[in-house]
């Protein structure tokens, strides 16, 4: 498997705002808590003082683990891949033939999965179903519940 973080332009551009707002204003309310919690008095029987330090911990741990996606993100344009087979970025609209529902779904990378917005992750098990097939193939997900096959049905 790639070292490679595949994003979306408009995903790259989020986590950067993101990274920014975390550096900058994250990090100055973190300072501004833990400054009142010394206030209270005793370190050693502080509780404030401790949630804002592990507070702080999580806060720098967000932080590290965007700038290493970052460090790793490697540009997607939809515009160069494929139209005649399900590849990222597409969007495909699949029949499952389990249960003759129609569902519609993008997929991407792992990190912009969101099954609520119907973005799923071409390292699930459906996503990698439906990798490569074109329109009118079906495809074949092994799923915990068993197996549901999707017949291809347009590709966007």
């Amino acid at each position: 498997m790639s070292n490679f973080i595949y994003l979306s332009r408009e995903r790259l551009i989020e986590l950067e705002k993101e990274l920014n707002e975390l550096k900058t204003n994250g990090r100055k309310q973190m300072a501004q808590r833990i400054a009142e919690a010394r206030s209270y008095g005793d370190l050693s029987e502080n509780a404030e003082y401790d949630a804002a330090k592990e507070a702080q911990g999580h806060l720098e741990l967000k932080i590290s683990k965007i700038e290493e996606m970052l460090s790793k993100a490697k540009i997607i344009d939809s515009a160069s891949m494929p139209k005649d087979k399900v590849n990222i970025l597409c969007t495909a609209t699949v029949k499952n033939l389990n249960n003759s529902n129609t569902y519609k779904y993008t997929l991407v990378s792992s990190e912009e999965a969101d099954l609520e917005k119907g973005k799923i992750s071409i390292t699930s098990p459906v996503g990698k179903a439906l990798m490569g097939k074109a329109v009118g193939e079906i495809a074949e997900a092994k799923v915990p519940a068993g197996i549901i096959k999707f017949e291809i049905l347009k590709i966007e």
